[in-house]
């Protein structure tokens, strides 16, 4: 393994090598801490790219002299000397290369085998794909280098321990391996995240009691934790039942420091064969819960594609129902498309993004002259559609006046040109959408009753996304698949923090929402996985949980309005409905004046 040798008077400091990274400078936290006055608390890394290290300053004022020459940027050869501040350390490819010139003691060159099995093993996990077969090589080595008589790679899966490498000194797996370990030692390994070793557990004070240790007749034990961003991943469990004292501290030290950087690998390599498997079953729930372009499985959504199953080849007007963002535009398409019009084509007009003096040019066309900058005769909408479809989005926007043209056409299915007075036949079928309860806008005078009979053939619904289960995180996935590949990123999945979120969070824009935040987040974000601020998201965006009483007498209140509307305001059939006196409708009524009075 490569090092940086720091001489100080008679005595010497090795900093291995085995990192990525290596940090640099008087920060306690450094790799490598410098207490000096003239180095920075991040002065310089030693990058290692393949086989090779690269030593770099971070910036103006963080000097490096290699050599005696000033250099901001260097690759390291083998004997060079680095000045850094008052301190001189020198680089060695191998750290037996430079050597003290008493003969290394037996137990030193032991550890330094050890390190060199573990960096090569390293390097093949990173880079390797079979992570099972990999894993048990790793335990061969372990085994290996330490002389045990058994190895065990135990990992934590949602929060429980599974053995997942069980091997002995003749590299075959061992059968029943739950039944080698001692539970009270891995327990103490769990608890505090420090590695142990145990030289003889028979006459150890703390687990010489201990029932697995007496029944499995241990002698020596050695157990290091696998962490990686203090989170516990799991457990490297090396034991020997006829050799007492069989590990010693520097073969510990060399055993955790792989298992630092195992840790990081093997969680990588432990996403990766996660993310194969997420994307391998989103590939499948795609497949199986998609229609069309819509995904759904949802009874809401069955209920939704029951509908345009029956009435896509009618050719009868449907009216869209749905919050913003719902996706109302996807299910006109898919009506479109599972018609006999799907060969023509398919207009859009959004009713609410077009200037009122405009929309009627939009829909039915003029003729040249008809108003100013009326330069050239331009068909409409109604023209562009014949044959084919006319989506009417937002149509609750509508002025009042254009919704009496707009139906003519429609009873007529004869539009005329803005100035023009030649009618034209046009065959179109009309599907229109709202987020507007035009029942209300009705009464309010605000939309046409004879219109809305002749848009409102069938009505399909579109469902909240919070009211959509686990559609939710299904979309998202497909989302975060579709924008990943298309903007080359690497974010591949959620935090178990985000989808905990993501699904408690309201979602008020629905789907468009949805999709913005993933966008936004695949562009911006630096990691794998996406974290709850990656898409905007915090505890404090969750509805605050309101007192059951409270919850109880806002159920009530709602229940007792919608049984009071089926009964067209009647209070004493209501009463009998919900079983109550007709009192406590009429107390109902009052509270409800009340508060609109106040209100008003």
């Amino acid at each position: 393994m490569a090092v940086l040798i720091y001489a100080h008077g008679d005595t010497e400091q090795r900093f291995p090598l085995f990192r990525n990274i290596t940090r640099i400078g008087s920060d306690p936290t450094a790799d490598i801490s410098l207490g000096f006055d003239n180095v920075a608390a991040d002065h310089a890394h030693v990058l290692r790219e393949g086989d090779a290290f690269v030593l770099a300053s971070l910036g103006r004022g963080r000097p490096l002299v290699i050599n005696g020459k000033k250099e901001k940027r260097a690759r390291l050869q083998e004997g060079d000397t680095i000045e850094i501040g008052e301190a001189t350390l020198t680089f060695a490819l191998h750290d037996d290369a430079v050597q003290c010139e008493h003969k290394q003691p037996a137990e030193d060159k032991a550890v330094i085998k050890a390190y060199r099995e573990l960096v090569s093993f390293s390097e093949k996990l990173l880079h390797s794909k079979d992570l099972d077969g990999l894993l048990a090589t790793l335990m061969d080595t372990l085994i290996e280098v330490t002389r045990s008589d058994k190895g065990f790679l135990i990992l934590f899966e949602d929060g429980n321990p599974l053995v997942k490498v069980a091997r002995n000194v003749q590299r075959e797996n061992i059968d029943d391996a739950i039944k080698e370990l001692s539970d009270s030692i891995i327990s103490k390994v769990v608890r505090e995240q420090q590695p142990v070793i145990v030289a003889d557990a028979q006459g150890d004070a703390e687990f010489k009691a201990s029932l697995s240790v007496i029944n499995l007749k241990l002698q020596s034990v050695m157990c290091v934790p696998l962490t990686e961003a203090g989170e516990l991943l799991g457990i490297i469990y090396l034991g020997s039942n006829k050799i007492v004292n069989l590990f010693d501290p520097a073969m510990l030290e060399a055993v955790t420091v792989f298992a630092s950087q195992a840790s990081l690998l093997i969680r990588n390599a432990m996403l990766l064969n996660t993310l194969r498997a997420d994307n391998e079953a989103l590939r499948q729930a795609v497949d199986s819960k998609h229609f069309g372009d819509i995904i759904g499985a949802s009874e809401h959504m069955q209920e939704v594609f029951r509908k345009i199953r029956k009435v896509a080849p009618t050719g009868v007007s449907v009216l869209i129902t749905g919050e913003t963002g719902t996706g109302k535009e996807l299910i006109a398409q898919e009506i479109h498309r599972r018609s006999d019009r799907a060969d023509q084509p398919f207009v859009v007009v959004n009713c609410g993004a077009i200037p009122e003096n405009l929309l009627e040019s939009e829909l039915f066309g003029h003729v040249r002259g008809a108003f100013t900058g009326a330069v050239v005769t331009r068909e409409g909408r109604f023209q562009c559609a014949h044959k084919g479809t006319l989506f009417l989005d937002e149509i609750g926007e509508m002025p009042a006046s254009l919704q009496v043209k707009l139906l003519r056409a429609l009873q007529e299915k004869v539009v005329t040109k803005v100035g023009g007075t030649k009618p034209e036949s046009v065959d179109i079928r009309v599907v229109a959408a709202t987020n507007k309860n035009l029942d209300e806008e009705m009464k309010k005078g605000t939309f046409r009753e004879d219109l809305y009979y002749r848009l409102n053939v069938v009505t399909i619904h579109l469902p909240p996304l919070r009211d959509r289960g686990e559609d939710l995180m299904l979309i998202g996935r497909y989302l975060l698949k579709r924008h990943g590949e298309e903007y080359n990123s690497k974010v591949k999945g959620f935090s178990p923090q985000c989808v905990m979120l993501m699904k408690k969070y309201d979602w008020p824009g629905n789907i468009r929402q949805l999709e913005n935040r993933i966008k936004k987040a695949i562009i911006m974000a630096d990691r794998v996985q996406l974290a709850p601020e990656d898409v905007e998201l915090s505890d404090a965006d969750l509805k605050p949980v309101v007192p059951l009483n409270q919850a109880k007498e806002d159920f009530q209140r709602r229940y007792i309005n919608e049984v009071l509307a089926r009964n067209n305001g009647n209070r004493t059939k209501t009463a009998q409905d919900l079983g109550v006196d007709p009192r406590t409708i009429f107390r109902h009524l009052e509270r409800e004046d009340g508060e609109d009075g106040a209100q008003g």
